[in-house]
């Protein structure tokens, strides 16, 4: 299955599920990704880390080892950026 930081840059996709544990999972949890949010990736770094993601209408960063435990489905390309 996907994760997050397989997401390219404008395309959107769905959480499927949260395979992180402990505080890592409660910090996504947080920042309000959870089961069935809808997520639209913006930016990513130069060197890949970290990914500015849109969530629940606010701008977001996530670290490559958080993203990776944010497994997705759905990914396909937004039809206008900035909407997820």
């Amino acid at each position: 299955m996907a994760s997050l930081k397989d997401v390219r840059v404008g395309e959107t996709c769905t959480v499927s599920k949260l395979s992180g544990t402990g505080a890592i999972k409660r910090r996504i949890m947080d920042m309000g990704i959870t089961k069935g949010t809808h997520v639209y990736v913006r930016k990513v770094a130069p060197l890949g880390d970290p990914i500015e993601v849109t969530v629940r209408g606010y701008e977001l960063s996530l670290r490559k080892d958080e993203a990776s435990s944010v497994e997705v489905t759905d990914v396909e390309k937004a039809a206008a950026q900035g909407v997820a």
